[in-house]
């Protein structure tokens, strides 16, 4: 377990899946995506243009940063994406942290959440039983100070610790040491974690901007089992 794409070039290489975890943002809203049925490209967010002709080329949706969102249009808002129309079938998600990071990865990723934490344990704990030594790594994205640098996000790191600790619970064989404390921390609130959700500094920050119902999406402790899974360049419900 690590942090950002930093952490992730550091520990994904070897590992033949990286899961991906940004709980209040990119994999929260990936989860509402993969229970519509939609195809999801992550695309770096530092190149309007760019992202526009890629949506374009793959007749995809392109979402909108949520603070310019305007009623109706798609965004990195789970919300949005939960009330979109009907007719909506592909997005491109760009996103500074959790998109991003999984644009750049190269091994099988896996976008994990609160809400589908037991189903994306399950799908490893699967592929464990076919392939008895397949390394994981899973990585807490995290957020930007303002000059760029890595903010640790602790809602990443319960949520990366909520996959952890059910991989324990199935009986995955080794945790290394950052996992095991990865894991111990969501214990210490996976009681009240919605509480503990809308009460950190980036639940805040959501809330204060007019967000809450996006805190509330990403607090839905394992209310699904879509697992989302990077297949030629997309993710897609597995």
């Amino acid at each position: 377990m690590d942090w950002g794409p930093s952490g992730a070039s550091a520990v994904a290489p070897g590992c033949a899946v990286v899961v991906v975890v940004d709980v209040l943002s990119f994999t929260t809203t990936l989860s509402v995506a993969m229970e519509r049925g939609l195809r999801v490209f992550p695309f770096r967010v530092n190149d309007t243009a760019a992202a526009m002709e890629f949506a374009a080329a793959r007749h995809a949706t392109l979402a909108v940063p949520r603070s310019k969102a305007r009623p109706g249009e798609v965004s990195l808002s789970p919300h949005s994406v939960r009330t979109a129309p009907a007719d909506l079938r592909g997005l491109v998600l760009p996103s500074p942290n959790g998109s991003t990071l999984s644009a750049q990865l190269t091994a099988t990723v896996l976008g994990a959440s609160l809400r589908n934490r037991r189903a994306v344990a399950a799908w490893l704990l699967r592929e464990r039983a076919r392939q008895p030594g397949l390394n994981v790594a899973v990585i807490a994205a995290g957020e930007r100070w303002p000059d760029g640098t890595l903010r640790p996000a602790v809602e990443d790191q319960w949520g990366a610790g909520a996959v952890l600790d059910a991989l324990h619970e199935g009986g995955w064989p080794e945790l290394s040491p950052e996992a095991t404390a990865a894991a111990a921390s969501y214990r210490a609130v996976a009681e009240d974690v919605g509480v503990h959700l809308r009460a950190c500094a980036s639940g805040r920050e959501l809330i204060d901007s007019g967000y809450p119902e996006d805190v509330g999406i990403a607090a839905e402790l394992d209310l699904t089992d879509a697992v989302p899974v990077r297949r030629d360049g997309a993710f897609v419900r597995d």
